[in-house]
């Protein structure tokens, strides 16, 4: 017998449930660059999951894996679907990053917890119908601070013209033993890239430091 994915609002209600406080969507509309107007205007998103650390204060020689795989697999269907929705589907979506940040009274590891593993990259990209593994920034955080999400292509993780990133500002989050989590998306490249990738690139070496000095 087939299983089927449940509907959005009924994982929605499951993050919910799973104490999740908060989510977010940040989506930004780049027009223009250095005064010039893009042909296409590039979408960029982002979409946030502020949550109770389970793990605060258990120590660093604490087990993650069991709340890994009962959040993580949640999280990552809660906020692709969000960017799906935000940016026109699946199909418009070139390339994808993720993040994740702790708290204060929280460890670095159960940020990465959250973001690192198959149970939420694995999910995120397939949502996404990705192949690339997704790039990422983590650490640790406080309530009204900013972070820079980076951001490449979802099939060429070396398509050099999609490397970008997405600034994030998390208003109220995360609190002292709270994490968030955010997937991000695009669905084009930067403004004008311009500097060539690894198929036109020439054999670079250090034999070009020598006799620059």
């Amino acid at each position: 017998m087939t299983t089927t994915i449940a509907s959005q609002p009924e994982f929605l209600l499951l993050a919910q449930k799973l104490g999740v406080r908060k989510i977010s969507l940040v989506r930004d509309e780049i027009r223009q660059e250095a005064g010039v107007s893009l042909d296409q205007p590039i979408q960029q998103a982002a979409a946030i999951a502020v949550l109770p650390n389970p793990w605060a204060g258990k120590g660093v020689d604490s087990d993650l894996s069991e709340e890994v795989e009962k959040l993580a697999p949640v999280l990552a269907k809660v906020l692709a679907d969000k960017l799906i929705d935000a940016l026109g589907g699946a199909d418009n979506i070139e390339a994808f990053g993720k993040a994740g940040l702790v708290g204060t009274n929280g460890e670095v590891e159960h940020a990465g917890a959250l973001i690192h593993t198959p149970y939420f990259g694995n999910i995120v990209r397939e949502l996404l119908e990705g192949t690339s593994v997704l790039c990422f920034a983590d650490g640790r955080g406080i309530p009204s601070q900013s972070i820079r999400v980076p951001i490449w292509h979802k099939t060429h993780a070396t398509s050099r013209d999609h490397y970008q990133t997405m600034d994030v500002y998390l208003a109220d989050a995360p609190h002292a033993d709270e994490i968030c989590v955010i997937a991000a998306a695009s669905t084009g490249t930067r403004p004008f890239p311009r500097i060539g990738d690894r198929r036109t690139d020439g054999n670079v070496t250090t034999e070009i430091l020598k006799g620059l000095i």
